[in-house]
């Protein structure tokens, strides 16, 4: 494999993280959206989480987008302001080769250097055993599941919430 880049995600992406993306709404369970988002809806999500001051990654091999990252608000309200939720996603063709693993490790120490102190995976589906692995991986820990919560491509299926502690997590108060 040619050399892994990560770098800030910009507007140019967006085609290349639509096209990664696509198949997980219309194929898979990671998400439990039902229509493929296009480039329109896809920039101004990407928009929305950096105008929020959160990291937005992609990660290139020659120059081609073969996955992206981000971190966002876990939840609205004031008291969640220290929490985000995480995704990432690879193409299925730079799958198992890293990609996945640099990209969180990188979206981490990006969102510790922001001081945020917690990060949440909400990952579709107990049998998704490559998320729940790189996720553990990357220190994070099982702390629920939520049977049935989702119904998509005709079954029921779960969410796995995992969780890892950023910075210095709980252990110390907010200045």
């Amino acid at each position: 494999m040619s050399a892994l880049t990560l770098r800030p995600a910009t507007p140019a992406d967006i085609p290349a993280i639509t096209a990664i993306y696509g198949p997980n709404v219309r194929d898979g369970i990671a998400s439990f959206e039902y229509e493929v988002p296009d480039e329109v809806e896809m920039a101004k999500r990407q928009a929305a989480i950096l105008s929020g001051g959160y990291p937005y990654l992609v990660a290139t091999i020659d120059r081609a987008v073969v996955g992206y990252a981000y971190a966002g608000a876990y939840r609205t309200r004031p008291g969640y302001r220290f929490a985000v939720e995480n995704s990432v996603y690879v193409s299925p063709a730079a799958q198992g080769k890293g990609v996945g693993k640099a990209l969180l490790d990188r979206l981490i120490d990006e969102c510790a250097a922001r001081g945020y102190r917690q990060m949440i995976a909400v990952i579709g589906n107990l049998g998704n055993h490559g998320s729940i692995a790189l996720h553990r991986a990357a220190g994070f820990t099982v702390v629920g599941v939520l049977p049935s919560i989702g119904w998509k491509l005709n079954r029921w299926v779960d969410c796995v919430l995992m969780q890892r502690p950023l910075g210095e997590g709980d252990k110390a108060p907010v200045a």
